[in-house]
């Protein structure tokens, strides 16, 4: 399995991956690798952060406000349906921690370090989209005509919404800029991907 994982790598790595992102962010020198591939655990593009080059690999994702570890193993690899092992984290944060070292106890070091340190990040930025969600939410003022009624709180709560998404991207962007992120990129996703298009178009505008 192991020799198949540097295959692949020497592949996707050194050559095309569409999951690859090279991509300049504001006031950096340099372009970097990013990657979009959801199970990514850091959002880098390197050997060790790969999923697709790692037959043993581990993650987590967040699924309306709750963590979830996924695991894979060289002897899922025959059934693609069943390639990823879900197992749902505690709400509570220490005992999803415990979790975390239960599953992943004979796993790699930098894999448990990386699942560890991104559930801390996931566990912040719900906690600041909760209070940014209730910071942001609409006083809505009771009308006669309830249609009407019902597409103001509709608008209300849509501009609400888009007030709240474009607060994490901003804060996102300004977190990859500062290094914040200690190495965990991609979360929030689409928040993350549309920092990425942004990124890439400027890139691509100034390369004509």
């Amino acid at each position: 399995a192991m020799q198949h994982d540097e295959v692949i790598w020497q592949c996707i790595g050194h050559h095309q991956c569409s999951f690859k992102v090279k991509a300049r962010l504001p006031g950096a020198k340099k372009t970097t690798n990013f990657c979009r591939n959801e199970h990514n655990v850091t959002g880098q593009c390197n050997r060790s952060s790969c999923p697709l080059a790692n037959s043993r690999y581990a993650t987590i994702q967040e699924k309306e406000g709750r963590c979830y570890l996924l695991m894979k193993t060289a002897e899922r690899a025959h059934s693609p349906k069943r390639l990823w092992q879900r197992v749902r984290l505690s709400k509570e944060y220490d005992k999803a921690l415990e979790q975390i070292d239960k599953h992943l106890e004979h796993w790699p070091k930098f894999l448990v370090h990386k699942n560890k340190q991104r559930l801390t990040k996931i566990t912040q930025m719900l906690l600041r989209m909760r209070r940014l969600a209730l910071k942001a939410k609409p006083k809505l003022v009771p009308l006669a005509a309830r249609t009407e009624k019902r597409e103001r709180r509709r608008e209300a709560k849509a501009e609400a919404a888009a007030k709240v998404e474009r607060s994490i991207e901003r804060e996102l962007l300004k977190r990859l800029q500062k290094g914040e992120y200690g190495d965990i990129y991609n979360y929030p996703l689409k928040q993350y991907n549309n920092v990425l298009d942004e990124a890439e178009a400027e890139e691509e505008e100034a390369a004509r």
